[in-house]
């Protein structure tokens, strides 16, 4: 991730680097077992139960999973194609190690 920090009305905040910008470079995620691309929360789910993460329902707006052995929650937009860099970098941190992982396309 490159970009500047910039402090503004209290707030500090990333900005994108203007120089990668125009590249906009989009990210996705891979499970690094079978080197596959998640294209939907369908195919994520998939992936997840099996390592003992659960479907929550709680939020409507929300796409969730928690794993009880964990304090853990993974909260995702409802609209799998409003998911942005840091939702799959969240995946990435909070599943064990080497499961997934953020590629640029």
């Amino acid at each position: 991730m490159s970009g500047v920090w910039v402090f503004k009305n209290g707030v500090v905040r990333l900005q994108d680097n203007p120089s990668v910008q125009g590249s906009s470079r989009r990210k996705v995620l891979v499970h690094v077992a079978t080197n596959q691309v998640v294209t939907s929360y369908e195919v994520l789910e998939r992936m997840l139960l099996p390592l003992g993460w659960e479907r929550y329902y709680d939020d409507p707006d929300l796409f969730q999973f928690h794993k009880s052995s964990t304090v853990h929650l993974i909260s995702l937009p409802k609209d799998f194609n409003k998911l942005k860099s840091m939702h799959l970098y969240d995946i990435v941190v909070k599943v064990r190690p080497n499961v997934f992982e953020v590629r640029d396309v």
